[in-house]
């Protein structure tokens, strides 16, 4: 398997300004799943080769687990078990930048301890999605020999489990977070000098005497883009101009997938600033499709053409 993505599908009810919807097919690992695979598919390549780890219940609908299996997703890691599956309800009000979440119902998910399959444990990328940090430190030890390895988290783990969450970012090559995320890390709100002490280990549990922290991070700022530090050092992109904003649900998963999926076999990627410049170019330019569509109604269905004469307009925008 080259990308294997281990995270949460579910279902969601969602409000926005612009659409609600109930039933949703959602969930990290469906919105980061699916960004991938459109960017793994090409005219040689019928079958990405990207695995899917995770929990359902016993009322996700056949339906939906065709709709991911079609897109190219391989299920084998998912399993189903006794109860209903992952549930979140949230509602967006005026710029939508923050999600006001109403309720989550954990469900399956609760106590699960994901197994990645054994052919799987080789991948170019592994990326833990938002899950329990102890979840995703287990599943990086099932996967030492991974190529590139990669997390996002939640404010709900940097505030109750900061142990725990640092030592799955000591794991990582790379942690993708918002900023508001980084900065509650590091306690500081300048966002460069919080980024540092983020790659040092000083901003995690133990400070910089127990280890460094990723050595690259990508911070998504929503509207105001992306801010990224890598090796050679940093890149900043705006966010796609985009007027028809509907539902910003799965925008940083899918972002995520996107870019993942766009290092992903190419030797030294970490360290090329061109390869690492273009995937942000194609994770943003992914990310704008997410938020024009309620739920994963437009992540699943991106034309291509359309794609990427969006993709040219942003290149010209950025001056690339």
């Amino acid at each position: 398997m080259e990308i294997v993505i281990v995270g949460s599908i579910g279902y969601d009810d969602i409000s926005t300004p612009e659409a609600e919807g109930s039933d949703l097919l959602g969930g990290a690992a469906t919105y980061a799943g699916l960004s991938a695979a459109f960017h793994s598919l090409d005219d040689n390549q019928k079958s990405p080769k990207i695995g899917i780890v995770s929990a359902v219940g016993q009322d996700f609908s056949t339906s939906d687990q065709l709709k991911l299996e079609s897109s190219g997703l391989n299920l084998a890691g998912v399993v189903m078990r006794n109860g209903d599956t992952f549930r979140w309800s949230g509602k967006y009000q005026g710029s939508m930048e923050n999600a006001q979440t109403i309720s989550t119902d954990v469900n399956v998910l609760e106590n699960f301890n994901p197994e990645v399959p054994e052919s799987w444990r080789t991948p170019q990328v592994l990326f833990c999605a938002n899950t329990h940090p102890a979840t995703q430190v287990s599943v990086l030890d099932q996967c030492p020999s991974a190529v590139i390895t990669a997390l996002d988290s939640f404010m709900l783990w940097i505030k109750e489990e900061e142990k725990t969450l640092s030592e799955a970012l000591r794991k990582v090559d790379i942690a993708i977070l918002n900023e508001e995320e980084v900065c509650a890390i590091a306690h500081d709100d300048v966002l460069p000098r919080a980024i540092s002490s983020l790659q040092s280990g000083s901003a995690l549990y133990g400070g910089e005497s127990a280890g460094h922290g990723p050595r690259c991070i990508i911070v998504k700022r929503g509207s105001s883009g992306v801010l990224a530090k890598f090796p050679f050092g940093f890149i900043a992109l705006p966010a796609y101009p985009i007027a028809n904003v509907v539902d910003p649900t799965g925008c940083g998963d899918s972002f995520a997938g996107a870019f993942l999926a766009n290092i992903s076999g190419r030797p030294g990627a970490l360290n090329d600033i061109d390869t690492i410049r273009n995937a942000l170019i194609h994770a943003t330019v992914t990310a704008s499709f997410t938020i024009g569509g309620l739920g994963t109604s437009s992540i699943s269905k991106i034309q291509r053409g359309l794609y990427h004469a969006r993709l040219d307009r942003f290149r010209r925008i950025v001056g690339l």
